[in-house]
């Protein structure tokens, strides 16, 4: 592990001793990930929840360098509330918060927001803490002292893995599910899908607006046109046509939301 980034240490008395030496280390680092980002072109979101002011400060300057859009909690319930307005791609949690600990303050977010990866970043190091964790939803866990360069090479990957991404401006990414809007090409785990022109935008649409619930009437204005003079059962015939082609034999990503509409979400 490379730990002459940012390393944290923790005392028995909660004191903490910081080394910092950020700079051309991690902008090797940034130039050598892919470029993840949004459909939209935003950056990804972290939100990271720690007590510690300077701690936190360092993770967000890491971050920053990195290109992601941060914002900060110093305890469990400003937390929640960053979270409900902010919309994070990941979370990143110390387990032990004044008031509500990084545990409950997971179960509070995932409540609303199930979808969001977290990692905890946490002195609690052994082995039935991590386990702990994990069981309680973390999606990873490292413990302090930690390498800066870690930690961005985590997050990465965790969201990387989950939710909706463009690793550039004419790739979307849902879970193991992809798609080049300019070659046409689309797989799921590896295996290329052949699509029909009408499917294929009906995909992009879904793939464009990844876990959020696009009704019928959304569907056809703008799969099939404001014109379009069919009945809203063609959206229902086109969803099981992707499924046929999307779900069969494995979990499934195309989920219907009764009296609602359709969403896509990472199995």
């Amino acid at each position: 592990m490379i730990t002459h980034n940012i390393v944290m240490a923790e005392s028995q008395d909660q004191s903490s001793v910081l080394s910092l030496g950020v700079g051309p280390e991690l902008i090797k680092l940034r130039d050598k990930l892919p470029k993840l980002q949004h459909v939209d072109g935003a950056p990804l979101r972290a939100l990271v929840v720690d007590d510690e002011p300077t701690l936190a400060d360092l993770v967000v300057m890491g971050l920053t360098i990195c290109g992601w859009d941060v914002k900060v909690a110093n305890e469990g319930r400003a937390a929640v509330e960053e979270a409900r307005t902010f919309h994070p791609d990941v979370l990143v949690l110390d387990w032990m918060l004044p008031g509500m600990d990084g545990l409950e303050v997971l179960s509070k977010i995932r409540a609303f927001s199930p979808d969001v990866p977290s990692l905890f970043l946490t002195a609690k190091d052994s082995v039935q803490d991590r386990i702990q964790g994990l069981s309680a939803g973390g999606d990873d866990y490292l413990t302090k002292p930690f390498a800066m360069e870690e930690l961005l090479i985590r997050l990465h990957r965790l969201v990387q893995r989950s939710g909706v991404i463009s690793q550039d401006s004419n790739e979307l990414t849902v879970g193991d599910l992809r798609m080049n809007t300019r070659t046409h090409e689309v797989s799921r785990a590896g295996e290329e899908l052949d699509l029909t022109a009408t499917q294929f935008e009906l995909l992009r649409y879904l793939m464009e607006n990844a876990k959020a619930v696009l009704s019928k009437n959304q569907i056809l204005d703008h799969v099939w046109g404001f014109d379009f003079g069919g009945h809203s059962n063609i959206v229902e015939l086109y969803i099981s046509y992707l499924r046929k082609k999307i779900d069969v034999d494995r979990d499934p990503m195309i989920h219907t939301v009764r009296g609602v509409g359709y969403v896509i979400r990472p199995a």
